[in-house]
């Protein structure tokens, strides 16, 4: 995603999509990629804009990003994050594509496992 002023990039270490305004970092949604039990799922744990580019609706526009993508990539969401889960529950166009998390989920993000 991009216009005249932001921009959003996959970055893969640490895995996040970064919001961008010109070349500085202002926002990122962190991620772990999991394959659990032959389905290959993204886990958004943490999502972050700076204060001073609060109230611009640009955490959405991170959001909805980062779930159109990981939807191209047949990756099902699971949202650990409390604003993604917020982001999917007033979005239903991306609920088809989620799952809940689960403890397994937890389990998978506090090891080194992928």
């Amino acid at each position: 995603m991009s216009d005249n002023q932001f921009s959003v990039h996959f970055m893969d270490h640490p895995s996040r999509f970064e919001l961008r305004d010109g070349d500085a970092a202002i926002g990122e949604a962190r991620f772990k990629d999991v394959d659990v039990d032959g389905q290959a799922q993204r886990i958004f744990y943490h999502t972050e804009v700076s204060e001073e580019y609060g109230g611009q609706g640009l955490a959405g526009r991170l959001a909805a990003y980062a779930l159109q993508r990981t939807e191209a990539e047949n990756r099902v969401v699971v949202a650990v994050c409390p604003y993604i889960k917020a982001y999917l529950a007033k979005h239903p166009e991306y609920q088809e594509n989620s799952a809940a998390a689960q403890p397994r989920h937890l389990e998978l993000l506090n090891s080194g496992s992928k």
